[in-house]
């Protein structure tokens, strides 16, 4: 079976940890994800592999329409908890997801999702392509990534908790609106904040994803 990636993407997504937000910070969220796709994707020899990218259907998060269409609006997430502060330091850190199935880009939209439990995840791996990744990466719904330092590697995140932000979601899109509704049924444009970020993915991985279905 062909796989996808989400970041939620990313994906691709790429996100970091919030404690709480304005509309600035939601913004601001958003431009750093675009410019972190930027930033991996012009050193192709230490970040995601390019056949990977194009397998994504979602990734802060962000999902392909219906699958395999443009790249559609954007839903925040918070993460916390788990062991990957101690793994990286306890510093700024910048988090990519790349979720490898349907079921994955499901269990992120819940309600809260435990990393290793209710979500399978491995450090993904780096570099030109995916040939060289073991059984274990190709296997798992979530594929992550981190950067700190300067360093971008793949980082197992088992533990760590993953939810809607949903006050981010209502500053972003001026009412309460779910992630499933966001996600998987469309049901907002992509805001004009996210424009950045829809031109990196776009110029990056214009095509690609798999069909898919609530």
């Amino acid at each position: 079976m062909r796989k996808f990636i989400v970041l939620c993407f990313l994906l691709v997504v790429a996100c970091t940890a919030a404690l709480g937000v304005d509309r600035a910070k939601v913004d601001e969220r958003l431009r750093r994800s675009a410019q972190v796709v930027r930033e991996i994707m012009i050193a192709p020899d230490k970040g995601v592999p390019k056949d990977l990218l194009d397998k994504a259907v979602c990734g802060a998060l962000v999902c392909r329409h219906g699958g395999t269409g443009a790249w559609a609006a954007p839903s925040m997430i918070i993460m916390s908890g788990g062991s990957f502060g101690f793994q990286i330091g306890g510093e700024s850190t910048d988090v990519l997801f790349i979720v490898m199935n349907p079921d994955g880009a499901r269990k992120l939209i819940q309600d809260s999702v435990k990393l290793g439990a209710d979500a399978s995840v491995a450090g993904g791996p780096v570099g030109r392509s995916s040939a060289g990744a073991t059984d274990l990466q190709m296997h798992a719904q979530i594929l992550s990534y981190s950067r700190a330092r300067g360093l971008f590697a793949g980082i197992s995140l088992s533990g760590a908790m993953v939810k809607q932000d949903k006050e981010g979601d209502k500053l972003l899109y001026g009412r309460e609106i779910s992630g499933r509704d966001i996600l998987l049924r469309s049901a907002v444009r992509s805001p004009a904040a996210a424009s950045t970020l829809d031109s990196a993915l776009t110029r990056y991985s214009p095509h690609g994803g798999q069909p898919w279905s609530e």
